[in-house]
């Protein structure tokens, strides 16, 4: 049956698939219990697995992991979800130096099952301790596999996916695409690790967006079209491992690349795949390229203020257009906030 849901309920869905295939999988975090249910992606899910399933945690992200990575270890499979990005890093240590580290550290005789959901992203009023992209941060660090869909397809696919695998897992979700919408198969299906998605093709610019930047790119294509530029539009779907390789064969037939990511350009997402493009094709294929991020200063609070901070799909036809026609070209199409963001009514 063909039939479309939103994200949340992708999420949702493959939860639930999963508890009920498997009985050593659960969830833990805060809220996840809650009748919002983080929202919608845990919705129901205590009252049909009961509390040692689907059971609230405190405020103790360093510990409540350390708990889920015990959990791993001793064969469970446990969804930890981080309700925000941001404070994952009171879990560094956990995250980075045991449950990355554990396999290789015991020559493969232990293992760590584990998936840690954690929400990035825009919204006005979340400020500058709430809306931190830090995907980066994960992928720098080998033994963590770190993946950030943009579409419902995978996203039930991945964490399909990455509930069954053996290695920790960071699952990168962006507040702003819970709601978008797409076609999902209801049987239980997997979506494999390190394999990018083309979302448009065209042969004038390649763009990769990363999250939400992927639907944002999307539109930017739609203003680009008005103006005789077909792009190409990828999202990695998989950031570590990253495929290069559907990104550099785009990139050798347009010339042109575009990384657009929400987070901020230093270390980031967008110089890691620009890099790695470039790796491949030297030596076979000269490019332009660049980069549009968040600029290197805080997110601010107000709205007015957090428009101008993110990419949206005006700045991101505008330098796509640059790329075209070259850097002393200027054109940018209206902006229009995107109806997920015009549908936010608050930081909660």
């Amino acid at each position: 049956m063909d039939r479309v849901i939103t994200f949340a309920e992708a999420l949702r869905e493959a939860t639930d698939q999963e508890m009920g295939r498997d009985d050593r999988v659960f969830v833990l975090g805060q809220g996840v219990d809650d009748h919002k249910g983080i929202w919608g992606t845990t919705r129901g899910l205590a009252e049909k697995y009961g509390p040692k399933r689907c059971h609230d945690t405190t405020l103790s992200e360093d510990g409540i992991t350390g708990i889920a990575i015990g959990a791993a270890l001793a064969g469970l499979r446990p969804i930890h979800v981080h309700i925000r990005m941001d404070f994952m890093i009171l879990a560094a240590n956990q995250i980075v130096n045991m449950a990355a580290k554990m396999r290789s550290m015991f020559g493969g005789a232990v293992k760590v099952p584990l998936v840690i959901r954690s929400v990035i992203g825009r919204s006005w009023g979340q400020g500058a301790q709430h809306s931190q992209a830090l995907h980066s941060w994960f992928m720098h660090t080998p033994g963590l596999r770190v993946v950030a869909p943009s579409v419902p397809y995978d996203a039930k696919g991945l964490l399909t996916t990455a509930i069954r695998d053996d290695n920790p897992v960071v699952f990168v979700e962006h507040r702003m695409v819970h709601t978008q919408k797409g076609h999902v198969p209801p049987e239980s299906y997997t979506v494999p690790f390190g394999k990018a998605r083309y979302l448009a093709h065209g042969n004038d610019v390649t763009i990769v967006g990363i999250l939400h930047a992927a639907v944002e790119s999307l539109r930017a294509r739609d203003c680009l079209t008005e103006v005789g530029i077909a792009a190409d539009v990828i999202d990695p779907v998989s950031l570590s491992p990253l495929d290069v390789e559907t990104i550099a064969e785009s990139v050798a037939r347009t010339g042109r690349l575009l990384v657009a990511d929400m987070g901020w350009a230093a270390c980031g997402a967008s110089a890691e795949i620009i890099v790695r493009v470039g790796e491949r094709l030297q030596g076979e294929k000269a490019f332009m390229f660049h980069r549009i991020t968040c600029p290197a200063v805080v997110c601010p609070t107000p709205k007015n203020l957090e428009n101008l901070f993110y990419p949206n799909p005006a700045t991101i036809a505008a330098a796509a257009y640059k790329l075209v026609h070259g850097p002393k070209a200027t054109w940018t199409p209206d902006h229009v906030d995107a109806p997920e963001v015009l549908e936010f009514k608050g930081p909660f």
